[in-house]
C-alpha cells in the first residue's frame, strides 16, 4: 500500500538525521496516514479512504468531502478519488437537471 494521501497527493519526504557531530544518515518522513470513513452528501453513502491528517483538516474546512473533491484538480487525487469526484459530477448534474 503507497504511502500517499488519496486527497491531497502528500507523500514522502526524504531528509537527513543530524546528529550532534554534524554527522548526516538518509531519513524519510512519513505523512500521518489514517484510514477513514467519509459521508458523500450528493451519493448518499460513507467512502472509505486513505487519507493525511492534514488533508482530513482541510475537508473539514471547506464543508465536506464533496466541497473538497469539487474544487480540487483530478490530476492532483488518487484514482479512487477522481472516479468518486466523477461520480459526484454526475450525480450533481442529473439532480440539477
Amino acid at each position: 500500500m503507497s504511502r500517499v494521501c488519496e486527497l491531497t497527493a502528500k507523500g514522502r519526504q526524504i531528509g537527513n538525521n543530524v546528529s550532534h557531530a554534524n554527522n548526516k544518515t538518509k531519513r524519510t518522513f512519513l505523512p500521518n496516514l489514517q484510514n477513514v470513513t467519509l459521508m458523500s452528501d450528493a451519493l448518499g453513502r460513507s467512502v472509505s479512504l486513505r487519507v493525511s491528517m492534514n488533508g482530513l483538516r482541510s475537508v473539514e474546512h471547506v464543508g465536506g468531502l464533496d466541497n473538497w473533491l469539487l474544487k480540487t484538480r483530478a490530476e492532483k487525487l488518487s484514482d479512487r478519488a477522481a472516479k468518486l469526484k466523477r461520480e459526484i459530477k454526475k450525480k450533481l448534474a442529473a439532480t440539477a437537471a
